[in-house]
């Protein structure tokens, strides 16, 4: 009897710690973010992690590859696209993302160099005066496709796409730039704040606003948490504060 009482006691013991388990790896969030959002998402998930004690696991990379691996079941909740072309693709096809798309952000596109001087704020440096120019890939990167765009709309795309170098997203092109591999290159606003160098903002008529859209892949609990987090003042406030407009 008491063999079996101690069998039962630690039967219990195990439920209880496996509900435990259970319940701390259902209050995790799994978010998939856009490259070029990758500092002020990770503000974000400490403040909100802060605020309400959940586990949020942040991915980065390309908009097109973060889509695929959705696409082929990797289980984020959030999806947090540089566009909006692919979250609306998303909340179409998934029924639990139905009606929960929004822009979160609106980016800006600049072309920066980590050297003082060696842009203007008229971008005359792509009249030849560079060796590499680093683009993200359109393929794959809303902010690849608004630079091919801006370099079609000045009509130097064919004088200058030789020596174009292009990164799987916008984080790789600023890498490309600030080490060296490139002189100049075409990356957003918010990773050039606070950098040193001379950058071009690029007017808004040169390319297609750039939306940055939000689309939740889940209905948890945790899930519809960072939803009304991302669309609170203090949260856009931080969007904002990287060089971002909010709506």
């Amino acid at each position: 009897m008491r063999l079996g009482a101690v069998v039962v006691f630690l039967s219990t013991l195990f439920a209880i710690g496996s509900a435990c388990l259970q319940d701390g790896d259902s209050r995790e969030i799994r978010i998939a973010a856009a490259a070029n959002f990758k500092q002020p998402a990770a503000e974000l998930v400490r403040i909100f992690q802060e605020e309400t004690g959940r586990n949020v696991t942040l991915t980065t990379g390309s908009t097109g590859s973060l889509y695929a691996q959705i696409e082929n079941g990797a289980p984020f909740a959030v999806f947090l696209s540089a566009d909006s072309e692919r979250a609306e693709k998303l909340e179409s096809a998934m029924p639990a993302a139905s009606g929960t798309r929004f822009t979160y952000a609106v980016g800006k596109l600049v072309l920066w160099s980590p050297k003082k001087g060696m842009v203007d704020d008229l971008g005359t440096v792509l009249n030849g005066e560079f060796n590499k120019l680093a683009i993200a890939n359109p393929k794959l990167a809303p902010y690849g496709k608004a630079a091919e765009e801006v370099l079609r709309k000045m009509e130097i795309w064919d004088k200058v796409k030789g020596r174009i170098v292009r990164g799987e997203n916008v984080g790789q092109t600023f890498q490309f730039v600030s080490t060296g591999n490139a002189d100049i290159g075409f990356v957003s606003l918010s990773q050039v704040k606070g950098k040193g160098g001379s950058f071009w903002l690029v007017p808004q008529e040169l390319y297609t606003p750039i939306e940055q859209q939000a689309v939740f892949l889940s209905e948890d609990e945790g899930a519809i948490e960072f939803r009304d987090f991302l669309r609170s003042e203090r949260a856009k406030e931080v969007i904002r504060s990287y060089g971002y407009d909010t709506r």
